[in-house]
């Protein structure tokens, strides 16, 4: 018998018994009273500095701290690029990250997904005296967007090339400047620049064809179910109860630049028809 490699055996089997089990998120949230959450650093209405207090705030903010609200703890807002919203909770850098986040195949291989509380479009605009219709006029031709976007995704799949950018105000920027034929953002976004448009700078119009439907959920590290289940319960509660819609009101809804009326409701991903993106 080779005892050295039976040694060897014993001691790894030691080890792997004396590795801990992957820490409880939800447990540690709790044990912190603090859910670290990640929201755009500069995306309104989503998340940007207030111009008199220079604190976070948004319809991402205030959904952070609701959830924070119903789990007892404070909620720690933590600004980042579009590009770092998946990596920084995969990373473990925040506990969940609500920032518009789309569901993606290739999103979901890396983390959780909660359940989505609305369905979005990513919606293409252009100078209004473009000659294009719909979003087949557009494959071949640069379009803005932010960079490590499903905006960017969906000009890609449009066989469009995109230009990308850090923020959605140089996007537009590139499109007023004549650098790209053409911006892609979300409903929100776009419906903004649009109406800014009007009485500023080159008059834009929006291409009525979506480029995309994505829904939009939290991200959350994976292999946390009681978190994952956890937010899921709070998302319900929070719908139900009507905090979302009031939350959807102050930033997006009739009474805002945007008039919108948020008509969805927080189901499962299975409840819904759509083709994911990649």
């Amino acid at each position: 018998m080779n005892w050295k490699c039976l040694t060897l055996t014993v001691a790894f089997a030691g080890m792997a018994a004396a590795v801990p089990a992957k820490a409880d998120q939800l447990d540690s949230i709790i044990s912190a009273k603090t859910l670290r959450c990640a929201t755009f650093a500069d995306v309104p209405p989503f998340a940007s500095p207030d111009p008199k207090t220079r604190e976070m705030a948004g319809f991402d903010v205030d959904l952070c701290g609701a959830i924070a609200k119903e789990l007892g703890v404070k909620a720690e807002i933590k600004p980042v690029s579009v590009e770092a919203r998946v990596p920084e909770v995969k990373l473990g850098r925040v506990d969940i990250t609500v920032a518009n986040l789309a569901y993606t195949l290739s999103r979901a291989e890396q983390i959780q997904f909660s359940d989505p509380y609305y369905l979005a479009k990513e919606m293409l605009i252009v100078p209004a005296d473009d000659a294009g219709k719909k979003k087949a006029d557009y494959a071949g031709q640069r379009i803005a967007s932010t960079k490590g976007s499903t905006s960017e995704m969906s000009i890609k799949l449009n066989k469009s090339d995109p230009l990308t950018f850090q923020d959605t105000a140089s996007a537009y920027l590139a499109v007023q400047q004549g650098k790209a034929r053409g911006m892609v953002a979300n409903t929100m976004t776009t419906t903004k620049f649009v109406n800014e448009s009007k009485s500023k700078g080159k008059a834009m119009r929006m291409i009525e064809e979506p480029m995309l439907y994505q829904p939009i959920g939290i991200g959350m590290a994976k292999d946390q179910p009681a978190l994952t289940a956890k937010i899921n319960e709070i998302l319900r509660k929070l719908d139900t109860s009507g905090e979302i819609n009031k939350i959807w009101d102050k930033w997006l809804g009739p009474d805002t630049e945007y008039k919108m009326t948020r008509t969805d409701k927080v189901v499962s991903l299975s409840e819904l028809k759509f083709d994911p993106i990649p």
